[in-house]
């Protein structure tokens, strides 16, 4: 009995020890902590909303934003920065450029100096990494290009600049022009009436991916993007949603459930994509792979080289990135150019006298596609205005120096592309107006201060691998499209932009289609 009870006795002591312990470090993470690095960044002149126990501002943040989106906007403005991202706009105004807010205990420094910016994004010495997915994010995206880190992420970079080469995407164009062949034969049952623009873009952009990346359809694989849809959704509705990971595993909610059986879901499309084209392939790769994205995997997947060679969970992640990135952001990008166009009459003529003077009634072609010089403004303001990606993520891996700053380590930055592009003190007093002419002499030239203000595709080394990709398809698009239609914009549009993920209309883009 003797020895039974003092076993009892170390167990006991080790078990409130233990215990003691996980307090102790549960209460640094959510007390002291926040406390502390809230103290530092004052000293330095950064304030912001106070640390509330536990949920941060992330309360605060999901109340600001149900207001601002509950209904449409009253007019065809684009000053979309207060209704899009509502905390910012009102925190920026209290409490300066440069602020401290809270994801739950997660300290986040809200950057929108454009020189402080544009170091954290140049990341010369490694010091703002990217943040790493966790939750629903990381079940979208995996460990693919946009998320990894490190050595991965340059052997994964090197692969993608091989795919989107200027000479591969120019043997990209024949595909997309076919694609929108195709959808503008489905448009002639809507001349002189009315068509919602947005889905038929979504379709689009799905089946330009799905042929140039991946050798399919968009009916091949339709079933995955739903399936990427409703997880996209499950995403953006748990955005200022804090979990903690000790409950979250005892605890599954509906969106747990739901998010689990869609990530098996897309995992098992895409493995048996792989199969299927590894099997047609007999398992032999030529030596240039087969000439489109997937192809390059296959070659990286049966390299020699360890090194060099991606798993097949690798693979997995890969394409869902470059299925989700490769339509979601030209999409939105087409939508809302669409929307500007229908609504400034002496652009869209000034759009379409450009394209029938470099290819009358003919299909664009590879060299004709850089010459768009006013197509180009056009877009660029488009992406101004309605920037697919209004937050890119960074951490401080180390305590560093940003500007003058002495920021401490494990510390969020949060950059918003939608508050640096609707800056009047970038832009100018006229930024929330349509004009693409100020971007007739280059981005850096249209503003008052450095390229770094104008980031629809990120900026610095990490910078979107296909940009060339969307903005050749946009093109392309747009001109197909203005060859044949005149539009204008649907009396039964409502003006209600929102973020899914990415900004997009809530109710589609509705337009009149009049054949030329």
């Amino acid at each position: 009995m003797g020895l039974i009870a003092y076993l009892i006795i170390f167990v006991s002591g080790f078990m409130t020890l233990y215990v003691l312990l996980a307090v102790v470090r549960f209460a640094g993470k959510v007390w002291w902590n926040p406390l502390r690095v809230q103290y530092k960044m004052k000293l330095q002149g950064i304030t912001g909303p106070s640390y509330k126990f536990l949920y941060g501002n992330t309360k605060e943040i999901l109340v600001m934003r149900r207001s601002s989106m509950e209904k449409p906007m009253d007019d065809l403005s684009h000053h979309i920065f207060p209704r899009i991202l509502p905390h910012v706009h009102s925190w920026m105004n209290n409490h300066g450029a440069n602020f401290l807010n809270w994801y739950g205990p997660q300290a986040q420094l809200v950057v929108t100096e454009v020189e402080l910016v544009k170091e954290i994004l140049n990341n010369k010495d490694n010091s703002f990494p990217k943040i790493e997915l966790e939750g629903y994010a990381k079940k979208l995206l995996g460990d693919g290009l946009s998320s990894s880190t490190g050595e991965k992420w340059l052997k994964l970079r090197k692969l993608s600049n091989h795919v989107f080469h200027a000479e591969n995407l120019k043997n990209m164009i024949p595909t997309m022009v076919t694609s929108v062949g195709m959808m503008l034969e489905r448009w002639k049952e809507h001349e002189n009436r009315e068509i919602e623009v947005f889905e038929e873009f979504r379709i689009l952009t799905s089946e330009v991916i799905s042929k140039t990346a991946f050798g399919s359809s968009y009916l091949e694989g339709e079933d995955m993007f739903r399936m990427l849809m409703k997880l996209t959704l499950i995403v953006s509705r748990n955005l200022h949603v804090v979990r903690f990971p000790l409950i979250s595993k005892i605890i599954k909610t509906k969106d747990d459930k739901e998010s689990e059986k869609l990530e098996q879901g897309i995992h098992d499309c895409i493995s048996k994509m792989i199969n299927n084209r590894e099997k047609e392939s007999s398992g032999v790769m030529e030596s240039n792979g087969s000439g489109d994205f997937l192809g390059s995997l296959l070659e990286a997947n049966n390299n020699r080289d360890a090194s060099k060679r991606l798993l097949m969970q690798d693979m997995v992640d890969e394409c869902k990135t470059f299925y989700f990135a490769g339509h979601e952001t030209t999409t939105s990008l087409l939508g809302w150019t669409i929307l500007l166009l229908s609504t400034n009459k002496q652009w869209q003529e000034k759009a379409r006298n450009e394209v029938v003077e470099l290819f009358g009634q003919a299909n664009p072609t590879s060299d004709g596609i850089p010459k768009l010089k006013n197509m180009n403004m056009i877009i660029e303001e488009s992406l101004r205005l309605y920037p697919p990606v209004p937050v890119i993520k960074r951490k401080v891996e180390r305590q560093v120096q940003l500007g003058n700053l002495k920021l401490p380590p494990h510390l969020e930055l949060y950059i918003s592309p939608l508050a640096l592009h609707h800056d009047p003190q970038i832009w100018g007093e006229d930024v929330h107006i349509f004009k693409p002419d100020r971007f007739a002499k280059g981005v850096a030239n249209a503003t008052k201060n450095t390229a770094a203000a104008f980031l629809p595709f990120g900026f610095g080394p990490r910078t979107c691998v296909g940009l060339n990709f969307a903005i050749v398809e946009a093109k392309i698009a747009l001109a197909m499209i203005l060859q044949r239609y005149a539009f204008t914009l649907s009396p039964t549009y409502v003006h209600s932009p929102i973020q899914t993920f990415m900004v997009r209309p809530q109710h589609g883009v509705q337009i009149i289609l009049l054949p030329l």
